[in-house]
């Protein structure tokens, strides 16, 4: 099979989220699978030069952008076998950051009639356009509108995931026709709710639909979970889809993470924790105390990662003796609180307001547990790169988390869960993983368990190519 992966982020290029993540590490293993699997993505000028450097143009086109057309540059990067093609178009994409602009509508309208356009430029006619979130959603609606007619388009199918329906890319009726591009007798394919919905035409103009988990898939059909699409998603059923993601494990690898303190295997995973725990404590200002349980949090500081409840309770938490290692950035409200309990208890919270790789990956290494006491999670890869370096997570049963970690009360546990969404709850299972830490010869096995858990994409890459070939 002939896929081309659409992502607006692919790591090692540019990342702000799990998208980058996945966009980076399914591909490839699409590919270990031998099936030809291309990626294409905007060509940002946040990209570090040693990487834009690698690049090779190849051509150059012009866009049809509603009554525009818009020059678009094309580059060509090899990344670990896999060929990734990048979209220069330097008024839409040389900025400082990704999202967030007034135009983002017409940046990723652009970008998606660009990967449109660009299959007459390449020597690669895929069988199946893999569309991730509202950036590419317009890609199976202008291919329906405007390009079946071409013998080059006619048989494309499409898929479409949901990485996070709470973004949808929702914006004013006033931009269909001199924005987007879009006939007014076709309107009804993109307005919902008084307002033009980017992830909503995909949903109804693609083959297929699959978002990041099976849990997740099931939640979305529930008004709670579904920021209003539900209305879209349940007479859709039948075409929805939920796989659960990997992680790159050569990326995320204990035995050769150049970015840990020291590396370390199954074999010598007491030694090697202890060893990155120790250096982890020293860095983030904390006391060296191999005996306090070293709690890891990283990620996005942001209410429905629920930090409301760590909030609510994390001085109590302290008072149990525990230690926190915090890496993150996100709300005024959740930076605040925690740098006043930083500065409250030093002894016992270490804190970096931003996101450094680097240091991500020695508290992966270096904890002892890892939280996510998630209101809602689509998937989630932080548990599982905890998995992988032995660091036991603690997790609220939503979600991928759900589908990835199972309580060590029950067969096969490899983590702590907690189902309601409470305070109380959370402290119980954190409580319950500070039991295990105090019975050495019962963690050092649930550390070795964790640590050979497959995590990897193999199954998750065998799921996708069944959906694709269901397709053909």
């Amino acid at each position: 099979m002939r896929i081309l992966y659409a992502a607006s982020e692919a790591l090692p290029y540019i990342a702000s989220g799990g998208l980058a993540d996945v966009a980076g590490s399914l591909p490839k293993a699409i590919r270990d699978k031998k099936h030809a699997c291309r990626v294409v993505m905007p060509l940002y000028g946040d990209i570090k030069d040693e990487l834009r450097q690698s690049l090779r143009f190849v051509t150059s086109f012009y866009v049809p952008v509603a009554w525009r057309s818009q020059y678009c540059g094309l580059y060509e990067g090899n990344v670990g076998g896999v060929k990734y093609y990048l979209l220069d178009n330097e008024y839409y994409f040389r900025r400082k950051g990704i999202y967030g602009f007034y135009d983002d509508a017409e940046r990723f309208t652009f970008f998606s009639r660009a990967i449109l356009e660009m299959l007459h430029y390449i020597p690669f006619d895929p069988q199946i356009i893999h569309c991730n979130d509202w950036q590419t959603a317009l890609v199976p609606v202008y291919l329906n509108l405007f390009y079946r007619n071409d013998e080059r388009y006619r048989d494309i199918k499409t898929v479409f995931t949901i990485h996070n329906i709470q973004y949808q890319g929702k914006y004013g009726t006033e931009l269909l026709t001199e924005v987007l591009g879009i006939p007014e007798y076709a309107s009804s394919i993109l307005q919902y709710d008084d307002c033009l919905n980017f992830m909503k035409g995909a949903i109804d103009q693609s083959d297929m639909v699959s978002t990041v988990s099976p849990t997740y898939a099931r939640e979305i059909l529930d008004p709670w979970f579904s920021h209003k699409l539900d209305r879209m998603l349940v007479p859709r059923q039948y075409k929805l889809r939920g796989i659960l993601n990997g992680i790159d494990t050569n990326v995320y690898n204990p035995q050769t993470d150049p970015m840990i303190y020291e590396t370390f295997g199954i074999s010598d995973a007491k030694k090697g924790k202890a060893k990155n725990k120790a250096a982890l404590q020293a860095e983030m200002g904390l006391p060296q105390a191999p005996d306090r349980m070293l709690v890891g949090m990283v990620g996005r500081l942001v209410a429905h990662k629920g930090l409301d409840l760590v909030k609510y309770i994390l001085e109590e938490m302290i008072s149990h003796g525990y230690q926190f290692a915090i890496l993150g950035s996100g709300d005024k409200e959740f930076e605040d609180f925690f740098r006043y309990i930083h500065d409250k208890y030093p002894q016992s919270v270490g804190l970096t307001v931003g996101f450094i790789p680097q240091l991500a990956h020695k508290i992966y290494a270096g904890s002892d547990a890892f939280l996510m006491p998630s209101k809602s999670e689509p998937c989630g890869l932080a548990q599982m790169i905890s998995l992988r370096y032995g660091t036991l997570p603690i997790v609220r049963k939503t979600g991928g988390l759900q589908d990835s970690i199972r309580d060590l009360g029950e067969e096969n546990g490899n983590g702590f869960t907690f189902a309601s969404y409470n305070a109380h709850d959370m402290m119980g299972a954190v409580d319950r993983c500070g039991g295990l830490f105090g019975n050495q010869e019962a963690w050092d096995k649930a550390v070795v368990n964790a640590m050979q858990c497959d995590v990897s994409w193999a199954k998750s890459a065998e799921e996708y190519i069944d959906m694709y070939k269901k397709l053909l």
